[in-house]
């Protein structure tokens, strides 16, 4: 823990000030720092079982190109099924991933053990058909720039824009993007209810 004190001979409170902010921007830069070395590397893992693809771990840069690949080499694939996918580290990414898998008309599932998280529940309601086994936990909270969490913006910034028309675009409304960014901190996690994922219309059946 960092102690600043402030005394009569002690640093003004402009220079405190200022230590804040290069703190804060060694922690983004250290952010950025672990999103490009997660980027650079493979974290997702797809497994192909007759007419199902099963995806586990995060999604990130490389992921789009392996499922392309795992799909053009099993073109009979009809459902994603989504293990442990604890969120994603590139959002444009994942976006893209997800209106892929609903151009192919793929359905998305659940397994009872299947957690995810984050980015890991935007792709999961890319499915034309969105089913889930009891016991299937689903986490989100809101989405950071590595400054400020979306919920710190206001509702009108553009920064929304892309999160927000996606989730539209996929539930028919955006309701479900500002139950998100609400629902926990980035560093947080909010583990939703039966009656939540029945109001916001994350199943299908």
């Amino acid at each position: 823990m960092l102690l600043v004190r402030f005394g009569s001979t002690g640093m003004t409170l402009k220079l405190a000030s200022a230590l804040v902010g290069v703190l804060l921007s060694g922690l983004a830069a250290c952010t950025q720092v672990a999103v490009l070395a997660l980027n650079s590397i493979t974290t997702s893992e797809f497994r192909v079982d007759g007419e199902r693809l099963y995806l586990s771990g995060e999604i990130n840069s490389k992921t789009l190109e392996q499922f392309k690949a795992v799909i053009a080499a099993n073109p009979r694939i009809k459902t994603l099924v989504e293990l442990d996918v604890p969120g994603s580290v590139d959002d444009d990414t994942m976006i893209a991933l997800a209106y892929r898998v609903r151009e192919l008309g793929l359905n998305t599932h659940l397994t009872a053990n299947s957690v995810i998280q984050s980015g890991g529940v935007d792709l999961f309601l890319a499915g034309i058909r969105r089913t889930m086994e009891p016991g299937a936990r689903i986490g989100v909270h809101s989405w950071s720039d590595g400054s400020r969490d979306a919920w710190e913006y206001r509702r009108d910034d553009s920064v929304h824009e892309q999160n927000r028309r996606y989730i539209e675009n996929m539930l028919g409304d955006d309701a479900f993007y500002w139950f998100t960014i609400y629902a926990a901190t980035a560093d947080d996690i909010h583990m939703m209810s039966e009656a939540e994922i029945r109001k916001y219309g994350l199943l299908t059946e």
